[in-house]
C-alpha cells in the first residue's frame, strides 16, 4: 500500500500550524526554567528543574489531548475520512504530526539544557544525569501516544499520560540509588558510565520501538478507529 503523501503533508501542517503558538508558549516557560538553572544556585537550580520538568510533561500532554483525545470528542474523524486518505495515511499523518509537535520543543530544550549545563558553573557531570531524564520523558511520552492511539477511552488514554509521567519520581530515586550515576553528578567532568549507556540505550530503544510497533498495528487496519 502506497503511501498518499500529499494529504499526509497537509494533515501534519494542519496540526503544527494549530499548535505552533501553544508549543512557542512551552518553549519560552522552557528558557525561563533554563535562565534560573544557569543561575547555579541551589535555589534557583531547584525552581528551574522542576519548572523544566513540568514544562516537557505538559507539552507532552498538550500534544496528545488535542491532536488525538479532542479530535475524537470534536469527531473531526469524519472530515479526515472525506480526503482520499487511507487508514495507514492517517496513522502516519497522526504519528508525524505528534513527534514533530513534541519533538520540536523537546529537541530544543534539550539543546538548552546541555548548552547551560556546559557553558555556566554547574557540574558538567549533570550533562549525563539530564540525558537520562530527557530520556525518560521521551519513552513515557511514547508509551502514552501508543495507549492514545490504540484505545477510544478518553480515561485510560488520560490514565497512561498520568501514570506514565508520575513514574518519572521513581526514576529519579532509582538514578540516586545507584552510585556509578549519584557520584558523577557533582563532578565537573562528562564521565559514561556502562550503566547510565545501558539505561540510556535501552530507553531511546523502547521509544523507538514503541512508535514503530504502534505504526505497524494501526498501519495494517483496513478501517479508521
Amino acid at each position: 500500500m502506497t503511501l498518499n503523501t500529499p494529504v499526509i503533508r497537509l494533515l501534519v501542517a494542519k496540526d503544527w500550524q494549530l499548535f505552533q503558538k501553544q508549543l512557542a508558549a512551552y518553549v519560552l516557560a522552557g528558557i525561563v526554567a533554563l535562565c534560573f538553572l544557569g543561575l547555579a544556585k541551589p535555589w534557583a537550580f531547584y525552581v528551574g528543574s522542576l519548572t523544566l520538568l513540568i514544562v516537557l510533561v505538559s507539552a507532552a500532554c498538550f500534544s496528545i489531548s488535542t491532536s488525538l483525545l479532542v479530535e475524537r470528542k470534536d469527531q473531526t474523524l469524519a472530515f479526515v475520512m472525506s480526503l482520499p486518505v487511507s487508514p495507514l495515511d492517517f496513522t502516519v499523518s497522526k504519528l508525524v504530526g505528534n513527534v514533530l509537535t513534541f519533538g520540536v520543543p523537546f529537541v530544543v530544550l534539550l539543546g538548552g539544557t546541555l548548552a547551560v549545563v556546559l557553558l555556566t558553573p554547574l557540574p558538567d557531570g549533570l550533562l549525563v544525569y539530564s540525558l537520562l531524564i530527557f530520556a525518560y520523558i521521551l519513552f513515557a511520552y511514547s508509551v502514552s501516544l501508543a495507549v492514545s492511539m490504540s484505545v477510544e477511552s478518553e480515561g485510560w488514554a488520560t490514565f497512561a499520560m498520568i501514570g506514565s509521567m508520575v513514574m518519572i519520581n521513581p526514576y529519579i530515586m532509582g538514578l540516586s540509588q545507584l552510585p556509578e550515576i549519584s557520584k558523577r553528578v557533582g563532578v565537573d567532568a562528562l564521565v559514561w558510565t556502562p550503566t547510565a549507556l545501558a539505561i540510556l540505550a535501552t530507553l531511546a530503544g523502547l521509544s523507538v520501538a514503541v512508535i514503530a510497533v504502534t505504526a505497524w498495528v494501526h498501519g495494517r487496519k483496513p478501517a479508521f478507529y
